[in-house]
């Protein structure tokens, strides 16, 4: 009978195409084709995703994302307690983790990571009373979120317990504490290598650095302590930098690398057609967009700002440049995540009606009145997941604004260069294209990160609207969905009518590897996890 039992159940699994899983093998390369090289690999000082993919693999953080979902895992932490005010969080560490270095991760190493990202540094030690850095850059995750205003103190009070206690309700504390910025780091080689530690990273992930070659490639090796059961699985992982679209697709096809990318949109009919290749795809928690320089006077009448959403064709976009990988962006938030407002309608692609708004504000006089002839629109550089290609979007949209009068110049900078230069709004750039992938599944990681000038100067589109601040720092203080769902909403439809910036798209992502890589799966966050990876 149990015979019978057995072959009733394969040609059970046969008739309903259930397949068994493989077993993973232990071993081998991984070389992962990107499009620029990282800014640098300090987790609380960075902001850029090409950095936090590093990171991502580096380090861990006291709670982790669980695979293709925002919902929240076990970490470092292997439990947490919330007091019924919701002001205090009590996290239970992980015993006998080692950082790359052999240190111990503990209690303290978790108040030195974290609190050395604070303006006052509230904080108490257990046993290792570690020196926070007194030149450092700014934190900028931790300021544009205004964590400052969250959180009051962190303590260890014993080697294994920290508490967090907060100055008010923060809703997306627990899910902020998986992010990037919230990873945590060897004190003793923060203190080692100083302002070095960005190209020295030490953590306690599943991969440990061993080289960077600038705008070249950054080369990790396996954690064989690692305190997670399975993986990691593969001895290296190398990240190579290659700028170029087709030419990182041909290194794909050719066999020089496992993954691609950011493949051209038209690359994915050829990688389909492949034998030897596989996609994996995602729809993104993203959007891309275009922001005006609101440092400067020109652009402060929200008439200019809306005749220039009229001008772009963004639907013509999505379909010559993403090629149909994406859609046209009303929000500034994905319709994937809760709080979307739907029952916004976008601005028609209606140039005349650009062209009416522009004379009613008298733009080609401001034009002339702040000696210009001609405006600027900064371009992406290299492929990200919200933009296929920012330089051929600057070209349709420096067309579609021709059409407007409007002269416009391309300007674009390496990658790192356009980061920085940007963040300094310098009185040259006009316009800049930029995006975002959101990192925790929570609307106030785009909506306060992207637009909140009054949070924190580090914000990049530096919008100040104290109606629009007001709505935000009422939906992270309360913990009622209802109530933050009804303000997130608000919040859009306040950016709607002032047009801080132009939504463009909200992008598919599709990226093409071969068929040997095995369990590589894409995140919402736009993480790129090697953990669990494995080549056939």
């Amino acid at each position: 009978m149990k015979k019978i039992a057995v072959w009733l159940t394969v040609f059970a699994c046969l008739f309903t195409g259930v397949v068994f899983a493989e077993t993973p093998k232990k071993g081998g390369t991984l070389v992962f084709g990107r499009g620029g090289d990282s800014a640098g690999l300090d987790p609380a000082f960075e902001t850029d995703g090409n950095s936090f993919m590093i990171c991502d693999n580096v380090y861990d953080q006291l709670v982790l994302y669980a695979d293709e979902s925002t919902d929240i895992v076990p970490g470092l932490a292997t439990s947490w307690d919330i007091s019924p005010d919701g002001l205090t969080y009590t996290f239970h560490l992980r015993k006998g983790v080692k950082f790359h270095d052999g240190t111990e991760m503990n209690a303290d190493a978790v108040v030195f990571s974290i609190g050395r990202m604070m303006k006052s540094k509230n904080v108490k030690f257990f046993k290792d009373s570690w020196e926070f850095p007194k030149e450092q850059r700014p934190a900028e995750y931790w300021l544009s979120m205004e964590m400052d205003d969250s959180v009051d103190r962190i303590e260890a009070v014993d080697n294994l317990t920290v508490v967090f206690k907060l100055k008010q309700i923060e809703a997306p504390f627990i899910a902020n504490m998986g992010m990037d910025f919230a990873a945590i780091v060897s004190p003793t080689a923060v203190q080692k290598h100083g302002e070095h530690f960005k190209s020295r990273p030490v953590g306690t992930g599943p991969f440990k650095f061993v080289q960077w070659v600038k705008d070249d490639k950054i080369v990790l090796e396996k954690n064989p302590d690692y305190w997670d059961e399975g993986g990691p699985y593969l001895d290296r992982v190398i990240f190579r930098c290659i700028p170029e679209n087709s030419v990182r697709f041909l290194e794909l096809k050719t066999g020089n690398i496992s993954i691609c990318q950011f493949p051209n949109p038209e690359d994915i009919d050829l990688a389909k057609k492949d034998k030897n290749l596989k996609l994996v795809s995602q729809p993104g928690m993203n959007v891309g967009y275009l922001s005006f320089n609101h440092t400067k006077p020109l652009w402060q009448d929200k008439r200019i700002r809306k005749a220039f959403a009229y001008a772009l064709n963004k639907k013509a976009i999505v379909d010559n440049i993403y090629y149909g990988l994406g859609q046209v962006a009303k929000n500034s938030i994905p319709p994937n995540l809760w709080g979307y407002n739907d029952d916004i309608e976008d601005y028609p692609y209606d140039p005349e009606q650009g062209k009416k708004l522009l004379k009613e504000a008298g733009f080609f006089e401001k034009l002339k009145e702040a000696g210009q002839d001609k405006i600027t629109l900064w371009s992406m550089p290299v492929a990200r997941p919200y933009n296929p290609n920012g330089m051929k979007v600057g070209e349709a949209m420096q067309a579609d604004l021709k059409k407007l009068g409007v002269n416009v110049e391309l300007v674009t900078f390496e990658w790192g260069t356009y980061l920085k230069k940007q963040r300094t709004q310098p009185p040259d750039m006009d316009l800049f294209q930029l995006g975002w992938t959101g990192d925790n599944g929570d609307p106030d990681n785009f909506l306060m990160v992207l637009l909140d000038g009054l949070a924190d100067p580090n914000v990049r589109t530096q919008w100040k609207n104290q109606e629009y601040h007001d709505t935000l720092i009422k939906a992270k203080t309360t913990v009622k969905m209802k109530e933050r769902i009804r303000l997130y909403r608000h919040a859009q439809e306040l950016i709607h009518e002032e047009v801080p910036m132009i939504n463009v798209a909200h992008s598919l992502v599709v990226w093409p590897m071969k068929k040997q890589v095995m369990n590589f799966k894409l995140h919402p966050t736009a993480s790129v996890r090697m953990h669990n990876v494995w080549m056939k």
